[in-house]
């Protein structure tokens, strides 16, 4: 088989080991066609890109922020994450750090770990992230 575009295009691959014992099967779209998700409270635009079945352990999102916009709290959970940014620029806070971080750049969250994110710059911000949904580490 064989890709093109005539704009470009890129390819992510997360590998990870599956947990549950459902059968997810391959998903494929247009980014614009994934429905948007509400998240009160917050600011940034939410896709989630996998169903939100069983079959799946974890969850792929795209997130994107206009310049000055953040995370209104800082989050602590069981679930670890994985990013890459797509676009734009911000400041990620893991724990007590700080990272500024561009397009290009990955970034990974261990459980239990407070992170908080900030938007930087003049241009729109979009990052992917992988996250477990559905397994609690503490009970596997």
């Amino acid at each position: 088989a064989q890709l093109s575009s005539i704009g470009g295009c890129g390819l992510l691959i997360y590998e990870r080991v599956y947990s549950l014992k459902g059968t997810p099967v391959f998903q494929h779209g247009v980014l614009d066609d994934s429905p948007l998700i509400p998240v009160p409270g917050e600011t940034f635009v939410l896709r989630k890109l996998l169903p939100q079945t069983s079959e799946y352990d974890f969850n792929i999102h795209i997130m994107d922020f206009q310049p000055g916009e953040y995370l209104f709290v800082k989050e602590i959970h069981y679930n670890q994450h994985g990013l890459l940014m797509l676009e734009g620029k911000g400041i990620y806070r893991l724990a007590e750090n700080w990272y500024p971080v561009q397009a290009g750049d990955a970034v990974w969250m261990a459980p239990f770990v407070v992170q908080w994110y900030a938007a930087l710059g003049t241009t729109p911000t979009r990052y992917v992230i992988l996250k477990d949904t559905t397994v609690d580490p503490l009970l596997s």
